[in-house]
């Protein structure tokens, strides 16, 4: 049976991925790339791009036509919403966030890379690195994705030269050096003409590394999770109102790190009761351990208060439980971050409310020097504040834990996402 049973698309390891780069770098087109070399699309969605790239008069097709769903993005070809694609190989399945280029829609580039193991940076080949290669780099490193692939793009209009690339090696080199990136490869490739996206190029022999394709399949992530700290929000509560479960009690969520398994002795935030799990289920299922990023149902050998925003960890190894946090934050709002100001802020899945203390500085991302004195923090803006939340939060720092370590700002008013923070 081959690999694309039942079971084992189910079992397969899932890998998300965003793209980024400046304005007509060759994100869609790329994406468009991949999917076509790698004949992940159907034939009614083929002839469709062939014929609005016709309709355009082009003598090739359109790969962009793929990703580019709004209607303002056809007819101005820029992407302005993150598009989402999903995938898979016999090896892996993948998600695509392909985010926009543009300065103004840099929030699209943080909601598309808040989730990703691996980033994708473009950069034309004739260009170099710009501001917005180094403004998203930065973002990437501030949302410590694990894994960055630096494809510098349109290798055919600089003659496939290798002197070109290694020039922008060397740049990217520079920039990063500045940042917390952990894993970078660097790939030489034309998306519009196919070199090095799935299939190897023979216009680039003096390059002598892996695909695009291959990295993506074989890019190691499995130890991306934090699987040390055990960290379980509680979501829902089961409680069957059936005679035969009269007396179960399931704790239901996902679990955002750690390793849960029956007998382990845990302690439940905020109460600090201690209990031992019983089962853990999955899918009705009992099963001998659990794992990030599972979704699954726990129950405890006693009864426990407990409620949905509550946190089940283990006994020596609990977050910090604090009302004042330092944040560093994407501004995503057209109205400027108010010092003083109410928001509602939303933590894992527990909800409250928090004022804006402190305006600490807002980093310069052309130098990526911190800037103390500029206080206005407006859309697009990143800065780092300090604010007070009406309960504690049970919390890690964002580089321990990307999960316990993030927040989103809510303007009440509005219901609107006003930023992305990651806790310091």
């Amino acid at each position: 049976m081959s690999d694309f049973s039942k079971d084992g698309y189910m079992n397969m390891e899932l890998l998300r991925f965003t793209t980024a780069g400046s304005v007509d770098d060759g994100k869609s087109t790329l994406i468009g790339r991949l999917l076509y070399d790698s004949k992940q699309i159907f034939e009614d969605q083929l002839e469709a791009i062939e014929q609005r790239s016709h309709q355009r008069g082009f003598e090739h097709i359109d790969l962009s036509l793929l990703t580019d769903g709004l209607k303002a993005e056809r007819e101005q070809g820029i992407t302005i919403d993150v598009a989402y694609r999903y995938f898979a190989t016999p090896k892996r399945k993948f998600i695509i966030a392909d985010t926009p280029g543009h300065i103004q829609y840099t929030r699209n580039m943080v909601t598309g890379a808040s989730t990703a193991n691996v980033a994708l940076i473009l950069v034309d080949a004739r260009k170099g690195v710009l501001e917005q290669t180094i403004r998203h780099s930065f973002i990437a490193s501030l949302l410590q994705i694990p894994h960055l692939i630096i494809c510098i793009n349109k290798m055919d209009l600089v003659d496939y030269s290798e002197e070109v690339f290694n020039k922008v090696v060397e740049e990217f080199k520079h920039v990063s050096s500045k940042l917390d990136i952990k894993d970078v490869h660097f790939l030489p490739i034309s998306a519009l003409k196919g070199d090095n996206v799935v299939d190897k190029s023979q216009n680039m022999p003096w390059y002598q590394g892996a695909t695009l394709m291959y990295l993506l399949d074989n890019i190691h992530i499995s130890s991306d999770e934090n699987h040390i700290d055990c960290r379980f929000p509680v979501q829902y509560v089961i409680r069957p109102q059936q005679t035969e479960y009269h007396d179960y009690r399931g704790y239901a969520g996902r679990i955002v790190s750690g390793i849960y398994k029956p007998g382990d002795k845990v302690k439940i935030l905020p109460s600090g009761e201690s209990a031992i799990i019983k089962t853990v289920e999955l899918f009705g299922q009992n099963i001998e351990e659990a794992y990030a990023p599972m979704s699954v149902t726990m129950t405890l050998d006693r009864d426990v208060d407990i409620s949905r925003g509550d946190m089940i960890v283990r006994e020596n190894n609990s977050p910090k439980i604090e009302q004042e946090l330092d944040v560093m934050i994407c501004w995503m709002n057209v109205n400027k971050l108010q010092l003083g100001g109410k928001y509602a802020i939303r933590h894992t899945i527990k909800d409250a409310r928090c004022v804006i203390k402190d305006i600490r500085y807002k980093i310069d991302i052309n130098t990526l020097h911190r800037n103390e004195n500029d206080k206005e923090i407006g859309m697009n803006d990143i800065a780092r504040i300090n604010i007070k939340t009406t309960v504690p939060l049970y919390f890690d720092s964002y580089r321990k834990n990307r999960y316990t370590g993030s927040v989103i700002l809510i303007d009440e008013a509005t219901n609107e996402t006003v930023a992305a923070g990651m806790i310091v």
